[in-house]
């Protein structure tokens, strides 16, 4: 069953997987796989480096996720250094290895640069170019901005380049990490209120790690980050800063275990107030791991919603 079907009947539980670089990881992960498995996820989907970077580990493990039947992989796509025959030619490539959904994504900039570098310059351009080309081969999830991309003039000019996407053929939305419920909701209202009927799936990265979760909110995506967040952070902060390999903090480990406990607490809030809201699906961040998402996914009910 495709993935928009599921999303139309009820909330959908999903993870996000990175490709590992070496053999050795890859070997690690399909252990994890294994146990994903068992929370019955509706979808992994597997990032995808600019320019193809990964994009061998990339089809490694969709491959394992098609062999092992367990659930959809869906791949991520960027437009980064893509010309129409590299698009066409790796879009052939997952169909033949039985991969039809499909992220498809603008991508991050090269440092220093203000073009992808190819044929296709947005996103909007490579839903369209699979659409004509593909037809409806593939289901196509497209990223949406809450808080409004970072490139963007813009929110409303962002939402209306959501709508475009829907427009050219895209099928529902997986949301970037955004903390500030808040604005999310206005973002809802006023998606819908544009016309956007697509279902939302809601991305959720587990707050684990201070240097990871500030990382994550201000190193690509601006996100802003709640006084309660602020506050998570500033009780734990590991000092000099949490950037630091070797710190000379004392009490470094501590602080650690604590800030997670506090993080994992956080995030299990947060998406008990998105339940509330006009969601279809919840996405999560598993960073390659499974003890951490197993446990936010019992305690949030998550698991429950999705027998």
């Amino acid at each position: 069953m495709s993935v928009i079907d599921i999303l139309k009947q009820r909330n959908t539980l999903s993870f996000e997987l990175f490709p590992p670089k070496t053999d050795a990881g890859m070997d690690k992960l399909r252990g994890v796989l294994q146990q994903l498995y068992t929370l019955k996820p509706d979808y992994i989907s597997c990032t995808y480096g600019a320019g193809g970077t990964t994009v061998g580990k990339n089809l490694e493990l969709l491959d394992q996720i098609v062999h092992d039947n367990q659930t959809v992989g869906v791949t991520h796509f960027t437009c980064i250094g893509q010309t129409e025959d590299t698009v066409q030619r790796q879009l052939k490539t997952f169909l033949e290895h039985g991969i039809d959904h499909i992220l498809a994504l603008r991508g991050d900039l090269p440092s220093g640069s203000s073009s992808t570098g190819g044929d296709f310059h947005y996103a909007t351009d490579l839903v369209e170019f699979i659409r004509k080309e593909f037809g409806e081969k593939f289901t196509i999830a497209v990223a949406g901005s809450p808080e409004g991309h970072i490139s963007c003039t813009s929110l409303d000019a962002d939402i209306s380049y959501l709508k475009m996407k829907q427009d050219l053929g895209a099928d529902f939305i997986l949301t970037q990490l955004c903390w500030d419920l808040d604005q999310f909701a206005r973002w809802l209202d006023k998606i819908r209120a544009a016309g956007i009927t697509m279902p939302v799936d809601v991305g959720i990265m587990p707050i684990l790690d201070q240097a990871a979760t500030i990382n994550m909110a201000l190193s690509r995506n601006a996100c802003v980050m709640p006084r309660k967040l602020c506050e998570i952070i500033s009780k734990h902060w590991i000092f000099p800063n949490p950037f630091i390999k070797d710190c000379d903090d004392s009490d470094a480990e501590r602080k650690k275990a604590a800030f997670k406990a506090a993080g994992i607490e956080y995030t299990i809030k947060q998406i008990e107030q998105f339940k509330s809201m006009d969601i279809s699906g919840f996405h999560l961040y598993a960073l390659n791991k499974f003890d951490d998402v197993a446990y936010i996914a019992k305690e949030s009910g998550l698991l429950v919603e999705n027998t």
